[in-house]
């Protein structure tokens, strides 16, 4: 799904460039709750699955605040074969340096997986979507917005950084239920304004027990990644928002 036909064109040596990114990576290995297990994180899953496709990322960029992650992950990159750029900075820093060097003509794709909307301003998706080919993964905490709907909306501030604007666009006074949704759907109104868009549907992932976690957005400026996200979304079906 990552890059299949529509990226064999631009991977190397022949084509523009076809880089991965996460701005929020972790490790690279996730401990499974309550059990001795590990799993590999996304940042492996990603690399994996292009290697198995035979169709490769012509670059790899990860980055984690936490410095002992990004070099267990840059570990376990290596292990595989792999060489990555690893940074260990605030998201909205090491944006700036990984779209600087990313080839504005290839086919890029960013999976962004933040643990809270704070850390996530919308200038970071403003900078990706600045890239004309750039596809991105988001995860909208749907456990934070929901535990923490009311605090951010009486300080404003991360909802402010989030999705700028919505003060003049959302009825604050809206059962919480339709406040969030209302919230989501400005957030959406804003990417599209960036000539990008988000796939029609988003899927709402909860927990085994049923608890909410979060909104999963695809976000493409191609009609083919859209419809790539469309064939795919029903591997795991779940409830959806729209």
């Amino acid at each position: 799904m990552l890059l299949g036909v529509r990226g064999r064109s631009f991977c190397p040596p022949k084509g523009l460039g076809a880089g991965y990114i996460e701005l929020f990576s972790g490790p690279g290995k996730s401990h499974v709750k309550d059990t001795p297990d590990f799993i590999d994180g996304s940042p492996i899953v990603a690399y994996k699955a292009a290697q198995k496709s035979g169709t490769r990322f012509s670059e790899l960029y990860f980055n984690d605040l936490d410095q002992t992650k990004s070099a267990a992950l840059k570990q376990r990159i290596a292990g595989l074969g792999g060489a990555a750029q690893i940074f260990s900075q605030p998201a909205e820093v090491a944006v700036d340096t990984i779209t600087r060097a990313l080839n504005p003509k290839g086919l890029h794709f960013a999976f962004l997986d933040p643990y809270r909307l704070e850390v996530l301003p919308f200038t970071i998706i403003q900078k990706l979507a600045s890239l004309p080919r750039m596809d991105m993964l988001i995860h909208v905490s749907v456990f934070d917005l929901q535990r923490n709907l009311r605090r951010y909306v009486a300080d404003g501030r991360v909802l402010d950084s989030f999705m700028p604007g919505w003060r003049s666009a959302v009825d604050v006074n809206r059962p919480d239920q339709a406040l969030r949704t209302d919230l989501l759907e400005y957030w959406l109104s804003e990417i599209r304004k960036l000539g990008t868009s988000p796939a029609e549907g988003i899927e709402l992932v909860s927990a085994t027990g049923g608890q909410r976690l979060y909104w999963l957005v695809f976000v493409s400026s191609h009609e083919l990644g859209r419809k790539l996200w469309e064939d795919i979304r029903n591997v795991n079906v779940q409830a959806r928002l729209i």
